[in-house]
């Protein structure tokens, strides 16, 4: 008589308070899997539910949130800024936020959403040859020429360290063919996350009539902090880019806060006039993280203001 043999899968969680080296070779088909939904996440109180969008649990990056924030036991620090969203970054509750649903321009923060629609494509070993319409773009650019080729991995990277304009343009046209589609697929994707309150016309943030609020921005980063590869290039301090003619060229990251803070994980900053200082940071201590957007702020204060929200949520202060 033969019995059935069941195999029971033991999930560890390693927990490290610095950035991890992630394995990206099983992310297509975890992100893509559709049994792979976010119903537990519960409701975000300032906006709607956490709508049915496939996410990644199996393949979660190691240094993620096992257990939820405590609500702090001391009340948040007074805003200096536009508008500010501090977001449990496992459960997607907010815990905070100062003018979080009003509608304003986010600047290069919004190339976290551009990310996930690059990273739905997948195929990201494929050779990208840049057109002549992508060297377009001002004023932050990584400068590359027509002809030259580069893999979509590599372009990614060095997007979410220094934040290339012309690097989005190109990613965008190769991506969806044009960056009209891509940004069809962008708000698409937003609608997709719940981000009901954003509409975008570019995938880099330069100015435009554009939008998105605090707590909108909050829900793309819940989603991309899940994101294994996303999470792999947005801790990294500095990135070596190997440019078309061999050279390597050494990105600092723009986000200050992971050379200040061990326990910062990332995530994206982003600046223009009509924006102000922007930064979507994340971090992580003891098991818990959380996720902080804060918009309209300015060179001097951005960092600070930032990292005491950061420091609140985790009750670190």
């Amino acid at each position: 008589m033969q019995f059935p043999v069941r195999m029971f899968g033991a999930l560890v969680v390693f927990i490290f308070t610095a950035c991890q080296s992630f394995n990206t070779s099983s992310y297509s088909s975890a992100y893509n899997s559709a049994s792979l939904r976010s119903e537990s996440v519960g409701v975000i109180p300032t906006a709607a539910p956490v709508p049915d969008e496939p996410i990644q649990t199996a393949a979660l990056p190691a240094n993620s949130a096992v257990r939820p924030l405590v609500r702090p036991r001391t009340p948040a620090p007074k805003p200096g800024c536009a508008a500010v969203c501090v977001m449990d970054a496992m459960t997607g509750q907010v815990l905070y936020e100062y003018n979080g649903n009003v509608r304003r321009q986010v600047a290069s923060t919004q190339k976290v959403l551009s990310a996930l629609v690059i990273l739905d494509a997948g195929r990201l070993s494929k050779t990208v040859t840049i057109a002549e319409e992508d060297t377009k773009a001002a004023p932050t650019k990584l400068g590359f020429k027509a002809g030259e080729k580069y893999r979509r991995e590599d372009l990614l990277h060095a997007l979410m360290v220094r934040s290339f304009n012309d690097v989005a343009l190109a990613l965008a046209r190769d991506t969806a063919g044009s960056v009209s589609n891509f940004v069809s697929r962008m708000n698409s994707k937003a609608r997709r996350l719940g981000m009901y309150n954003s509409h975008f016309v570019n995938p880099n943030g330069l100015p435009a009539s554009q939008y998105s609020t605090a707590v909108d921005m909050a829900r793309c980063a819940w989603f991309a902090y899940r994101n294994p590869v996303l999470r792999r290039m947005v801790c990294d301090a500095r990135y070596d880019f190997r440019l078309a003619n061999g050279r390597i060229r050494t990105l600092a990251n723009t986000n200050k806060l992971l050379s200040r803070y061990s326990w910062v994980t990332g995530f994206k900053t982003g600046y223009t006039n009509a924006a102000g200082k922007c930064l979507i940071s994340t971090g992580g201590y003891n098991g818990r993280h959380v996720i902080v957007v804060v918009l309209g702020s300015t060179n001097a204060r951005i960092w600070d203001e930032s990292a005491k929200y950061l420091k609140w949520a985790l009750e670190l202060a």
